[in-house]
């Protein structure tokens, strides 16, 4: 169990924590809100990010760098949102700023330390 709770493992982590949100929102579309499109399509996506999540924890090469790139996407996502973003001020007020720093630095830590714990790059 130590193994799954690393920094080797952060992203696989996220993208399986994704899925089962994934997993209830499906549910929650279909069961309560008794539609039939929307949750296929949540499905997919669903059962797509978990796949690579499972290939992550497994140690597949192609996952391990999947998962990076999605990591560091997401950390400029939030670097260039600090600057440009009109929409996430609005909805947060007070609390962007520190949410979206905090949340980027912690990205940027989590993929610089997946890469090198899973040599995406060929250095330890």
């Amino acid at each position: 169990m130590n193994r799954l709770f690393s920094l080797d493992n952060s992203f696989d982590l996220i993208f399986a924590l994704v899925a089962a949100i994934g997993v209830v929102a499906v549910l929650q579309t279909f069961v309560i809100g008794q539609h039939y499109i929307i949750p296929t399509g949540i499905l997919t996506a669903t059962v797509l990010i978990g796949n690579i999540a499972r290939y992550g924890f497994s140690g597949a090469r192609w996952a391990k760098e999947v998962l990076f790139w999605c990591g560091f996407l997401f950390t400029a996502h939030l670097f260039f949102a600090v600057f440009f973003s009109k929409r996430y001020p609005e909805v947060l007020g007070a609390a962007f700023y520190p949410v979206t720093i905090g949340l980027c630095v912690l990205f940027a830590f989590l993929s610089t330390q997946y890469a090198r714990r899973n040599r995406i790059f060929g250095v330890a």
